[in-house]
Order: C-alpha cells, then sequence, then structure tokens
C-alpha cells in the first residue's frame, strides 16, 4: 500500500495544535485531553517533569507503527503484539526512543520493562529481576517521553487522519465496507464498479488490490494496519475518489484497524468456518464481523447491508437495529421477505439472468415495490447472484433516489466484470476451465455446486489447503471437494513451512474407498494443473481453487512467483486446448 510524496509530513505539528484542528472530531478531543492530562498528573512516572510539561507542545512529522520507518522527530505508536513476545517490545521502545519525538504506547511500559508480570510462555531472556522502581527510573532515563495510552486504537485513526489533513485538507471518498467469509472482493469490486458506471470516480482497497479501478496494487493484507488504511485514504481523497469500497476482515475489525474510517454503508455477506486459528470459536468470530453495523465504532453509517440466507445474520441484523441504521436484506430465496430477492435465476456458461424483487418494507421503494426487474449478469455462478444483489443495495443506498436509480444500475450491469481470480474463466478450445479464490469448505462447495449445473460432463476440483493455519479445516477442505466434484486432485496451495505432505495427509482423514477411487494426489501444484488438463474431457468442467488471484506460492517462508492462471494457460497451450 503506497502514498505519495505530496502527503502532508514535511512540517511538524503538536498535539495541541491537532486537538485544536479536531473540532468536528469530538470523541478525538476529548481522548487526547484526557490522554495528556493523565501524562501530567504529578504522580506519573512515564516521564520527568520537563517532559511532562511539554508532552502537548513537543513538535513532530508524522505517525509511525513500524519502528524501522521512524525518522527524527516522529512518534511512534507502540501496539500490543499478537504474539507474547515481550522482548521483541522492548526492544521496539528502546530504539524508537532514540529518535522519537515521544511515544505513544499501548503497552504499560513500566511492566515492560520489569521482568514483573511477564506471561511465562513469554520468550524472554531473563538476566536479573527488576522491580517497578527500576524499570521506572529506566522509562525516564529514555531519550523521549513515553506515554501509556491503553485505549490507543479506540482513536488512533482519528488522530492520523487528522494529522494527514492538518495541512492540506482534502475531502475523503464516501466509505462501503464489506465483511464476511467469502464474496467481499468480489462485492466490493462490483460496488466501485457500479459506482463509477453511474458517474462517480470509485477505487477500492482489498485482497485483490489497493487503488483506483484500474490502477489496482498487489496487497500484502486484506485489511492493512491503521496507518497504511488512513494513509490510503488521504491519498484517494487527494486522486479525487468520491467512493471507496474496502473490504473488511475479522482481523482487521477485532484489531479496530479500520478506526476513524468514515464507513456509510456495511455489507454482511456470510460466515463458514475460517481463521479458527485467530477466533477461538464461530461465536467469537461472529461478534469480530458484528464490530462493522455498530455505531459505536463507525459513527457514519446510515445503512447496513445483510444476507438473509446466512446463519449468522440476526447477530448482524441485532447489531444493526441497535445502532439505528436503515436495514436492507438480500436473498436467493423466493419465499423471503428481504429487500432484494432473486425470484429466479437462469443460469448459462455465460452467465445469468435474474428477475429481481424490490419489496419495499422500511425503505422507500415505490414504483418497483413487489415488481420483477430483469437483469442480465455476466457472471457465472449462484453465489455470485448473491454478491450482485449486495452490490445492487449497497449502490442504491448511495444515491439520492432508488426508483431513478434502480434503472442506470440495472442498465450497467451486463459491463461488470467478475474480480480476477473469482470465478474467473480461462480461455480454451474445448472444456471449461475455472481459476477461483475458494479456499474455504463453504466457498469451495458454493463454486461446485453453481458449476455443477453447468456441467454436461465431469466437474474436476484441483485444490490444497494453506500451512500453519487452521488444521481442522483441512478434512472438510477434501470433503467439500468430493461432495461437490466427481474428480478431485488434492496437490499444494501455500504450505508455508509445514511439509505439503503432511497437510496432504490431514486433507485425507476420513475418506472412503469410494472416494479414495475419485481422487488424485499430487504435491507439486504444477504437476497438478497439468494432470487436470491432460484428463479432462471436451465436456468437462476444470476449476482451479484455493488461491486465485495470488500470483505467488509460499514455500519455507519465500514466495515463489506462481500464478494459477498462468500455469493453467501454460498448460492449456502444451496440451494443444487452445
Amino acid at each position: 500500500m503506497t502514498v505519495s510524496t505530496s502527503s502532508p509530513s514535511n512540517v511538524t505539528v503538536t498535539l495541541q495544535q491537532l486537538m485544536d484542528a479536531s473540532i468536528t472530531r469530538y470523541s478525538l478531543q476529548q481522548a487526547l485531553t484526557a490522554m495528556i492530562a493523565a501524562f501530567m498528573q504529578p504522580s506519573s512516572s512515564q516521564a520527568q517533569p520537563s517532559q511532562r510539561d511539554s508532552i502537548a507542545t513537543i513538535p513532530f512529522y508524522q505517525f509511525r507503527l513500524d519502528s524501522r520507518q521512524l525518522e527524527t522527530s516522529d512518534v511512534f505508536v507502540l501496539l500490543k503484539s499478537q504474539n507474547p513476545n515481550c522482548q521483541k517490545s522492548r526492544d521496539y521502545l528502546r530504539q524508537a526512543a532514540k529518535n522519537a519525538a515521544f511515544v505513544l504506547s499501548e503497552v504499560d511500559p513500566v511492566a515492560l520493562l520489569t521482568t514483573a508480570n511477564v506471561p511465562p510462555h513469554a520468550n524472554i531472556d531473563l538476566i536479573e529481576n527488576q522491580p517497578k522502581s527500576v524499570a521506572a527510573q529506566q522509562l525516564a532515563a529514555l531519550s523521549c517521553p513515553v506515554v501509556y495510552v491503553p485505549n490507543i486504537r479506540d482513536f488512533l485513526g482519528d488522530l492520523i487522519q487528522t494529522r494527514l489533513q492538518y495541512q492540506e485538507p482534502v475531502s475523503l471518498p464516501t466509505v462501503v465496507a464489506v465483511t464476511g467469509t467469502n464474496g467481499k472482493t468480489t462485492i466490493s469490486q462490483l460496488v466501485a464498479q457500479l459506482t463509477q458506471l453511474t458517474g462517480k470516480s470509485s477505487a477500492v482497497m482489498g485482497t485483490a488490490g489497493n487503488g483506483k479501478l484500474g490502477a489496482l496494487i498487489q496487497a500484502s493484507h486484506t485489511t492493512g494496519d491503521a496507518l497504511a488504511v488512513q494513509q490510503f485514504l488521504y491519498q484517494m481523497g487527494c486522486d479525487g475518489a468520491e467512493l471507496l469500497a474496502l473490504e473488511a476482515s475479522s482481523h482487521g475489525l477485532d484489531q479496530q484497524r479500520l478506526q476513524g474510517m468514515p464507513v456509510s454503508v456495511a455489507i454482511y455477506t456470510n460466515l463458514s468456518r475460517d481463521h479458527l486459528d485467530y477466533h477461538a470459536d464461530m461465536a467469537e468470530y461472529a461478534a469480530a464481523k458484528a464490530k462493522l453495523f455498530d455505531k459505536a465504532h463507525f459513527p457514519d453509517l446510515t445503512h447496513a447491508i445483510i444476507n438473509l440466507d446466512d446463519e449468522f445474520a440476526q447477530v448482524m441484523l441485532d447489531t444493526a437495529r441497535v445502532s439505528d441504521l436503515t436495514v436492507w436484506t438480500y436473498s436467493l430465496d423466493a419465499s423471503k421477505k428481504a429487500t432484494f430477492v432473486a425470484a429466479s435465476i437462469e443460469p448459462s456458461l455465460q452467465g445469468v439472468e435474474i428477475a429481481l424483487r424490490c419489496d419495499s418494507g422500511s425503505t422507500n421503494f415505490v414504483e418497483h415495490q413487489n415488481d420483477y426487474i430483469n437483469i442480465v449478469s455476466p457472471l457465472l455462478g449462484r453465489f455470485n447472484v448473491a454478491n450482485l444483489l449486495a452490490a445492487i443495495a449497497a449502490t442504491l443506498a448511495l444515491g439520492d433516489n432508488v426508483d431513478s436509480d434502480i434503472e442506470r444500475i440495472a442498465a450497467a450491469i451486463p459491463q461488470l466484470q467478475g474480480a480476477i481470480g473469482r470465478m474467473q474463466r480461462v480461455p480454451s478450445a474445448e472444456g471449461c476451465f475455472i481459476v477461483d479464490y475458494a479456499h474455504t469448505p463453504d466457498a469451495l462447495q458454493q463454486v461446485l455446486a453453481s458449476l455443477k449445473t453447468h456441467c454436461k460432463g465431469q466437474l474436476w476440483a484441483v485444490f490444497g489447503c494453506g500451512g500453519d493455519r487452521d488444521a481442522g479445516k483441512r478434512p472438510l477442505m477434501a470433503q467439500a471437494g468430493l461432495a461437490g466434484a466427481d474428480q478431485v486432485i488434492l496437490t499444494a496451495d501455500n504450505p508455508r513451512t509445514e511439509d505439503p505432505n503432511v497437510i496432504l495427509q490431514d486433507m485425507q482423514a476420513g475418506m472412503s474407498a469410494e472416494q479414495y477411487q475419485r481422487t488424485h494426489i499430487e504435491p507439486a501444484r504444477q504437476t497438478a494443473i497439468e494432470y487436470a488438463v491432460s484428463q479432462a474431457a471436451a465436456d468437462d468442467i476444470v476449476v482451479i481453487a484455493g488461491k486465485g488471484h495470488e500470483t505467488y506460492q509460499e514455500i519455507n517462508n519465500l514466495r515463489h512467483d506462481f500464478d494459477d492462471s498462468v500455469v493453467l494457460q501454460n498448460a492449456l497451450k502444451q496440451a494443444g486446448r487452445v
């Protein structure tokens, strides 16, 4: 995620100036006032008296969350790590203190500099016991003040954006945020495309890349850290984007990386097993997603768009209604009373035809209440109908007149393009070959179910599971593939630091003799793709799942060039099938 050199950081500013400038952000003013007041208490052991007196007026350039990027007179923000390694945090603090104007620490700095209360599982070398009095003296001896701010995440995004806006104010884009296990990338891109096709400049931020449409830069995370997110929002404002559609991951929401983002419309897609190496269980996973619909976290919220077909929808609905949002729902079940319903779906390999019913409910639809609007979509797959309904709803929520806007949106839909690596068809002279990002059991099941309706011959699935992640998902992935496909090829995904053969063994747990007969095991992903191309008949459909848009394969902490669509294209050429 990059920001142009025009970002305001070449002139110093103080916390007092930012407090004065944040008159429209009353909560930020309160937070800064409380932080400075606590630091200036005579009983505070965080700094010497002279430092206490000057903390509000110390000039600095910009905020940094990575100590390696810290330059002289920047402010370093020390956040708690997901890895309980206190020694690393101590090293970051001591290194940053040499150059920083001051440090804002989410971690208690006195506790950090003593051996007291260190978790027994922390990976540190205990040389000698340092009581708190000694730690306090060490803290005071550092080259800059260190401010203990345990609630820093509650206002960090606002603080960073206020700094960015201080010298060069820009108009920020309206933000639509999408959360859920599957569909985030496609929906965010569809919202951006529909908005742009109906006359507004749009940008996206997420798994498939960041930037204005047509000029995306590959992202390393679905949701970047608070600094990267705010810098990107500011940069899109500088570039004239009027709409930013972003993916809100559960990690990003749980860690408050999106704090301060002016989210107006929030979308929920679905929840299925994923990230249980991070979340304790599905209830905790759902609670993280529900934060997106809470005005206490996102005060600019006006609309919630929620998939009524998902079993966790009620969690999102309850949160949205407590926040008094306008709630619109969508469904693929014609019997449900959702705001947007796909009453009928006619699939083909060219896309789908949809009879869209708009039920007014609590909305202001008039002309099309309970009428059907015929929509022709170029997107493959039944689940992409759900993604499209969410995008239509979000685009309408951004508009001024639902009745006139829906006609313009319907007319623009045939021009849509699917996200790269999402049900992406790779051209072939015979057979049908698809690359998709499906990397959860539910996503794989949906992809295969959608393609099965198109398939005259056999349906093939080529997929694996990532290493160093939730191992309990592995046999579930294999069973999802075997339930939906006629032939399955198990292979490596991103093995990371694990042995691919161990991952493949985990995936085979519980397989029956009949399932083994339909399964081919090939650890080398390129060889597996080539095998599928050589074996598939003219009427067969082959889906290469799990990596989608990714252009690398991660093995032993190294990323090797590997793009499923490129490897597939080469395999088709070698087989004479293009």
